[in-house]
């Protein structure tokens, strides 16, 4: 088998996980009635320091929702930056599913500043401009290589935000990457944004599942919207169980991967032909630059499987089915096929 950086998605969950999982206690979720996930929302809503939370099987449901709370049909904008998953991995789905104008922004590493978004913003009473309605953060930045907004990074954004009566969302796919890799709590970056949430199935090791936390009125909205997208689910403690089993026991952990990401980064800086600051990797997901990505992929397939991104970029996730041996094998097998 290649050493797979593919994505922290490609995680395989534990024996212990699959234990907890199959003695989950379930029952009727859409009724209320599962305790195993009613838990898991109750826990993942203090994390974040909101009131509520609904399960939901993917973070791009989370996102989707949150946007469909937060987007009025009819021109309604959302400014988020260039390469954040909403705009380029979710096929569409805020002007499809929330009719949304993205506008976006070129941020640095994924991380716009305050002073861009207030210059993107539309004034009001501009009948010829979308009304600027709603903004998004990533964190980490998943294209953007991983960065971290720190807390002042984000209330900036957030002051902005309030001044201009816009609606906040926190994309928290990795919020837990940033957790550990900085020292700041949860609760920290997520608690001012409107809704936030985390993904289980990335680094946390879970097979299924995210969880969108807000205020409760947002939270009752949102299910009538997981309603309507077919999200609704019955006896989902099995996979909440899952989760329960990652925040217990994979969280912490998640700073050996930050370690064998930086060890990756430093191991291809001294590669001829590829290019890459491994000053630049804060948590696990690593992305450098070579003549040729999508030659590279395909000559590495066979031992090593990583994700071209563009033309010229490369990235590659830690995780915690990879080890350091492993990140040993594939920068042999990388300085081979460059």
């Amino acid at each position: 088998m290649p050493v797979n950086l593919h994505s922290d998605t490609q995680t395989q969950p534990t024996p212990a996980m699959r234990a907890a999982m199959a003695a989950a206690e379930v029952g009727d979720e859409q009724r209320g009635l599962d305790p195993t996930t009613a838990e898991l929302e109750r826990r993942v809503a203090e994390l974040l320091g909101h009131e509520a939370a609904v399960f939901l099987p993917s973070g791009t449901m989370c996102n989707e929702i949150a946007l469909r709370l937060h987007i009025r049909p009819g021109g309604d904008e959302l400014i988020l930056d260039r390469s954040a998953h909403p705009l380029v991995a979710e096929a569409g789905g805020p002007a499809a599913l929330a009719g949304a104008t993205t506008s976006p922004l070129d941020g640095d590493g994924g991380i716009f500043t305050a002073a861009q978004l207030e210059a993107a913003l539309h004034v009001d009473g501009d009948r010829y401009a979308p009304r600027s309605r709603a903004v998004s953060v990533e964190q980490t930045t998943n294209m953007g290589g991983g960065r971290i907004w720190s807390p002042e990074q984000v209330e900036q954004v957030l002051a902005v935000a309030r001044r201009h009566g816009l609606r906040t969302h926190l994309d928290g796919a990795r919020l837990m990457n940033a957790v550990v890799a900085s020292g700041v709590p949860a609760a920290d970056y997520a608690a001012g944004f409107d809704t936030a949430w985390i993904d289980f199935s990335k680094g946390l090791g879970a097979p299924v599942g995210a969880v969108l936390a807000a205020s409760r009125e947002l939270i009752d909205e949102a299910w009538r919207y997981k309603q309507m997208m077919g999200g609704a689910l019955r006896q989902s403690g099995i996979l909440a169980a899952g989760c329960i089993h990652a925040l217990e026991h994979h969280v912490e952990r998640l700073a050996e991967d930050h370690a064998n990401a930086r060890a990756l980064a430093e191991g291809l800086a001294e590669l001829p032909g590829v290019q890459i600051d491994p000053e630049t990797v804060e948590t696990n997901i690593v992305i450098f630059e070579v003549p040729d990505a999508a030659l590279l992929a395909e000559r590495l397939a066979p031992e090593v499987d990583v994700l071209a991104i563009g033309p010229a970029r490369v990235r590659a996730v830690t995780h915690l089915d990879v080890d350091r041996e492993q990140i040993e094998q594939a920068l042999e097998a990388i300085a081979a096929a460059v």
